[in-house]
């Protein structure tokens, strides 16, 4: 045992050695010292107060202190790690300020007092009072937020410098004495000791504006009212509180790394701007557990995803339990927590599938609008969306357009349906590639997934049936020149029975045959004309006959087919002149186009030549013709052309030299517009007479004039004699081109009614005489001869003459009143153009 000592003596001289030169590697250099007030007693937790670190060392990584009883945070602060009970005697611990890369280490000493109360006297002082004239300075004070006391608290002291000659006593007043919250505080009012009543919390008043008052005891104010403010020193005595105590978030099972989920917020009602408000986010639970798929940034609470495995179809939902912890988040500080809910949304990241490779199905040949396939699919997808929804596509072998498919909006099925009849004659089997999508857009963000088309094979087996006749093509097209003999064979329709390729045994019936022109051999389905066929007949439409044939075969089964018949066109018609009856109103038209049509063929048509043959003399010096295009000439007059109608022959001749020829009836009037003309020549030709019709008419005239002189003749001889007026018996009846004015009605000479029909200028006048107009214009007109005479237009190429009788001697009175009266009227109207007559 006793060896035991100069052993370790031995042992201990090394570490002694290393201690001293570690402790010679890191000298220490001592700071400013820092004072600290504090009651007598201090809870664990609470603040002491705060020491400029960056002053001492601003590069330090690493600070300790010396007391256990005291924890310095990175800012500065100094708080209680447990209960301190401070005795009379000072108290002092070290912070240590090492930076472990410059290997520089410095130490703050802090010293703990306890404030001693000392109570001056006050002695009376000599009655006149003279104030101070410098003012008493605020004295900084603070209090700590829900102290525990011992209370009433002693805050600090208020002095005067008066007090120095005079007897001071205090007051205060302001917030928390003689305002809300009442009584808070008091002041001694010998001492200017400043007492607190009980705790205050600052998150409620946060500091206190008190006044303070020094006056003498007769009430003399020694100093100016001093502004004493009271600040409330901050306990971290609130929990940070979420903003929302649950967040529904959502996100795309697609997105990329780094995408946005959410943001979280909480707040914390201590005094901003300290570690008491300085808030660190955390995730503490997700659920389901595994793997981690999301991120909270500590300082802005934005939750991200961190992992591509997020797959709705496997998760749909996740429940976050967020954290948020003041104090930066050290594990002294306090925290709150809040639930996040995330639902996964469905994106189309799972391609449908076949269930199957390859189909066989089998359908019935001619079978149409069936439904032969129904095809299931698999999707992983949300169920009723459009990532789950199904488009199926015909890839391959459908070309002609025999099948259909679709898709069962319930089940998702393919519905594969014949909707064109399949031949088995033509094809025993069909193989179709059938391919499947959604309705919407694969997505591209998710790694390690198929992007390509599923697709299946169907093999179509066509089932073979004993079919009827078969009409192909349907319509069969002949050729027949136009105007071939009766009775000329041409190979007619022909059908077949698809089961042996053969037209054997098949009949054939003519169903329609608009005109009639065609019949069909029975047995061989061949054709004959029975008609001469006229290619320019109305029947056709673009020189094609169109005539219906049934085939049948011996069990009585059918089909329809047609039969184009094409005519083949041959120049049998001669072109014709489209126009009857010209006018040209002279001088203003110097001439008129005519036009000409062919109904043959274009090749047998335009262009045309038209010409003027076998005209008389007068024609061709009157009147020539110009060629204007292909299908159009231009007739014209020479000016000294007389006013009348003209009949022009014309002939006209197409590229083959077949022609015809055409009298053009071409009337030349005076006129603006030949509407006007045509209207004045209706008006004059609106009635017209036979000879026959003309003599009945003058023969009852002359009877019933005779009548009416006899009797007139008689009463007026027994009366009175008196002779017939010269003039009266020199009267005729002339043609003139003038009408009469208009009146239905005129009184002639003799004192007989004179009237028009129809403005047709049939008038009775005189003792009897009539004016008749057989298909052209007249007008009677009354003027002196010997005798009564009638002179018609020329008719029918026929003059009709009418002499009156001659009676006796009538003596009226009235007569040459009458008979000035029309004379004066028709006189300035007398025109010597004669009229021709219209033969309608």
């Amino acid at each position: 045992m006793a060896a035991a000592g100069p052993l370790s003596s031995l042992r201990g001289a090394p570490c002694r050695l290393l201690l001293t030169l570690l402790v010679f590697s890191f000298a220490c250099e001592a700071c400013k010292k820092v004072v600290f007030n504090m009651p007598s007693k201090l809870e664990a937790d609470k603040m002491v107060g705060r020491v400029n670190l960056k002053e001492c060392l601003r590069s330090a990584d690493l600070i300790q202190s010396s007391d256990p009883d005291f924890r310095v945070l990175d800012d500065g602060s100094v708080y209680t790690a447990s209960t301190i009970v401070l005795s009379d005697e000072k108290r002092s611990f070290t912070i240590w300020l090492s930076d472990m890369k410059k290997q520089i280490q410095k130490e703050i000493t802090v010293f703990l007092e306890r404030q001693t109360k000392v109570l001056s006297k006050r002695h009376t002082k000599e009655t006149v009072l003279r104030r101070s004239k410098r003012r008493w300075a605020p004295i900084p004070c603070s209090m700590q937020e829900n102290s525990l006391g011992p209370f009433p608290l002693f805050l600090q002291q208020v002095q005067s410098d008066a007090a120095q000659n005079y007897t001071v006593f205090y007051s205060i007043s302001g917030r928390g004495v003689d305002q809300e919250p009442l009584n808070l505080f008091f002041i001694e009012k010998s001492t200017g000791n400043l007492y607190c009543t009980r705790p205050v919390d600052r998150e409620e008043y946060d500091i206190f504006d008190l006044i303070a008052y020094a006056s003498t005891e007769d009430g003399y104010s020694v100093d100016l009212p001093l502004p004493l403010p009271i600040r409330v020193e901050d306990e971290n005595d609130n929990h940070p509180i979420f903003t929302e105590e649950t967040y529904n978030f959502e996100v795309s099972e697609s997105s990329r790394l780094g995408a946005t989920v959410g943001v979280v917020c909480a707040t914390d009602r201590d005094e901003p701007d300290t570690m008491h408000t300085r808030l660190k986010y955390s995730i503490l639970k997700q659920t389901p557990r595994s793997p981690g798929l999301f991120s909270v940034h500590p300082s802005t609470g934005v939750i991200t995803v961190v992992s591509q495995y997020l797959d709705r179809e496997v998760v749909d939902k996740y429940t976050l339990i967020m954290k948020v912890q003041d104090m930066d988040g050290q594990f002294f500080g306090l925290m709150g927590t809040s639930t996040c809910l995330i639902t996964v949304q469905d994106s189309n990241d799972h391609a449908p599938s076949f269930r199957q490779n390859a189909y066989k199905v089998s359908v019935e040949e001619n079978a149409v609008d069936v439904e032969i396939l129904r095809i299931p699919i698999e999707d992983k997808d949300l169920i009723n969306t459009a990532n789950w929804r199904a488009n199926f596509t015909i890839l391959k072998g459908n070309e002609n357009g025999h099948f259909k498919i679709s898709t069962d909006k319930n089940t998702n099925e393919g519905i594969l349906c014949v909707v064109k009849p399949l031949n088995y004659e033509e094809n025993h089997q069909v193989v179709l590639e059938i391919g499947v999508s959604n309705e919407s857009p694969f997505t591209t963000d998710v790694p390690f997934r198929v992007t390509s088309m599923n697709t299946a094979l169907v093999t179509v087996l066509v089932k073979d049936q004993d079919e009827g006749p078969e009409c192909n093509p349907t319509a069969q097209y002949v050729w027949i020149k136009e105007n071939s003999a009766v009775g000329s064979k041409i190979n007619g329709y022909k059908a077949y029975d698809p089961e042996t390729k053969s037209s054997n045994g098949l009949r054939y019936k003519k169903l329609y045959d608009p005109e009639g022109w065609i019949t069909i051999d029975e047995n061989s389905g061949s054709i004959k004309t029975s008609k001469i066929l006229d290619r320019e007949a109305a029947t056709f439409r673009n020189d094609l006959y169109n005539i219906t044939v049934l085939a049948i075969d011996q069990d009585g089964r059918s089909c329809t087919g047609t039969l184009v018949i094409n005519i083949e066109d041959v120049n049998d018609n001669a072109p014709e002149i489209l126009q009857n009856y010209l006018v040209i109103c002279k001088p203003k038209m110097e001439y008129t186009d005519i036009s000409a049509v062919d109904p043959d063929d274009l090749v047998h048509g335009a262009p045309f030549y038209f010409s003027m043959p076998n005209t008389s003399p007068e024609i061709n010096r009157i009147w020539t013709l110009s060629k204007i295009n292909d299908t159009a000439a231009r007739l014209s007059y020479r000016k000294n052309a007389e006013l009348q109608e003209y009949n022009i022959p014309i002939t006209v001749k197409d590229r083959e030299g077949q022609s015809a020829t055409k009298i053009l009836r071409v009337k030349l009037c005076d006129c603006t517009h030949p509407s006007q003309c045509v209207e004045t020549s209706r008006s004059a030709g609106g009635i017209s007479l036979g000879k026959w019709a003309i003599l009945a008419i003058l023969l009852g005239v002359a009877l019933l004039s005779s009548v009416l002189l006899t009797l007139v003749c008689g009463v007026v001889g027994a009366r009175k004699k008196k002779g017939v007026p010269e003039d009266l018996a020199q009267q005729n009846l002339i043609i003139s081109n003038t009408e009469a004015p208009g009146d239905d009605k005129v009184c002639s000479a003799n004192g007989f009614m004179t009237q028009t029909i129809n403005h047709s200028g049939h008038g009775i006048c005189g003792t009897m005489g009539s004016g008749i107009k057989n298909g052209g214009q007249e007008t009677i007109e009354m003027m002196k001869g010997g005798h009564h005479t009638l002179e018609s237009c020329r008719g029918h190429h026929h003059t009709h003459t009418l002499d009156s009788c001659r009676g006796g001697h009538m003596e009226m009175d009235n007569s040459r009143y009458n008979y000035s009266d029309w004379h004066s009227f028709t006189q300035p109207r007398l025109r010597e153009d004669s009229i021709r007559g219209h033969t309608g």
